[in-house]
């Protein structure tokens, strides 16, 4: 129930602040000229553009399979299916159920424990953050920003110095998931945190023994589980080798998806654009997309666009009908892929966005079983048998 109400209150969220972004958007663009511009775009452009979006998604599954080689070695299909099924799940639901749908959907599938998996995810969107705040960086340095552009979006104006400001505050969420995926990769600091959770009960200075050891039991021990089976999803980062190769593929990911933008772009009047420029719309673009929002990310990723294209000197005309025109054929084919995955794998997309991570399967062994109580895990017998020698 709480975390209907989580996701409840994270849509109402997203739908407030989308319905804000798309009022500011589209406030100044009379609706019949938009219109009127949306008749004029060719639309033959967009076979080759979502032809070009779909082939970035295949080199995605192409990295994430490399990420999931410490967890387990799996074929393209296996892996193809539940990352589209989650990105379906992105377009169409709040609180981006599909990053926790993806390991969800693998888990159960593929045998293995969902906390491995979900630490793949994890390290590819890490992936995915380095490239586009590196993106961002070279955008701030060589495409020219008017000092004197400045748009005013609620409260707040947007210039350059708000994309300095949101590139810091990138920089800085980037720099404490890297400290975080380092701690629980490193032996010893996994080893530290472990016995800090384990030793925990110990806190609760009025509970009974009895009491602590049950809770020990019940959460601490499942939790230091969690924590193993994080750390092996990140295995594959302590290969300079395979990182520089995720890496490799991060950027071409990226670039084949400004491919789409670009070629779509050839399509629309009025957006006579170069490639790196196009490219520097899609990261502010993304940049704002990265704020909650609505299922689909209407609203901030029409703002985002805009304000991207506004940069460039392109009509608000043109601009707007561009970024929406290129947001549909960004999501719709998406959906329609994510959806024909989910029946050829027979998954239930309604019944894995609801089930609570507790109750996804997973692999047979991923729960802590206690055998005449004794744990099972190694640490946890590691910190009885201390605790029986003091």
């Amino acid at each position: 129930m709480s975390r209907n109400k989580g996701i409840i209150l994270s849509l109402i969220l997203g739908l407030l602040l989308s319905g804000i972004a798309l009022y500011v958007t589209f406030v100044n663009i009379p609706l019949p000229e938009l219109v009127g511009y949306l008749k004029t775009v060719n639309y033959w452009w967009v076979i080759p553009a979502v032809a070009i979006a779909l082939m970035s998604f295949m080199i995605r599954v192409v990295r994430w399979q490399l990420l999931l080689t410490p967890v387990k070695k799996t074929g393209f299909w296996s892996a193809y299916h539940p990352l589209m099924i989650g990105f379906m799940l992105n377009c169409l639901l709040p609180a981006r159920v599909g990053e926790l749908a993806r390991p969800a959907i693998f888990s159960k599938k593929e045998r293995v424990s969902f906390s491995k998996v979900l630490a793949t995810v994890s390290a590819e969107r890490l992936f995915d953050v380095v490239v586009l705040l590196v993106s961002f960086v070279l955008v701030l340095a060589i495409v020219e920003i008017s000092p004197t552009l400045d748009l005013t979006f609620g409260n707040y104006h947007l210039n350059r110095g708000t994309l300095e400001m949101i590139g810091v505050t990138t920089l800085r969420l980037c720099l404490g998931l890297t400290v975080c995926i380092v701690l629980v990769s490193a032996k010893r600091s996994q080893s530290l945190i472990k016995r800090t959770i384990l030793r925990l009960p110990d806190l609760l200075l009025f509970a009974s023994g009895s009491s602590k050891e049950k809770i020990r039991e019940k959460l601490c021990v499942k939790l230091v589980k969690v924590v193993e089976n994080v750390a092996v999803g990140f295995d594959l980062l302590k290969s300079p080798k395979k990182v520089g190769l995720c890496l490799g593929l991060s950027f071409l990911v990226w670039a084949v998806a400004g491919g789409s933008y670009y070629v779509m772009a050839f399509g629309c009047p009025g957006i006579e654009l170069s490639f790196l420029e196009v490219y520097a719309t899609m990261v502010i673009l993304c940049i704002f997309i990265s704020l909650p929002s609505a299922p689909g990310y209407w609203g901030l990723w029409e703002a985002g666009g805009v304000f991207g294209l506004l940069i460039f000197g392109v009509p608000a005309k043109a601009a707007a009908g561009f970024t929406l025109t290129n947001h549909v054929l960004q999501m719709v084919p998406v959906i329609i892929v994510g959806l024909i995955s989910s029946i050829i794998t027979g998954v239930n997309v309604v019944q894995v966005a609801h089930t609570d991570i507790e109750g996804r399967p997973a692999e047979s062994g991923t729960r802590i079983e206690m055998t005449q109580g004794v744990y099972s895990d190694e640490v946890s017998r590691e910190y009885l048998e201390q605790k029986s020698g003091n």
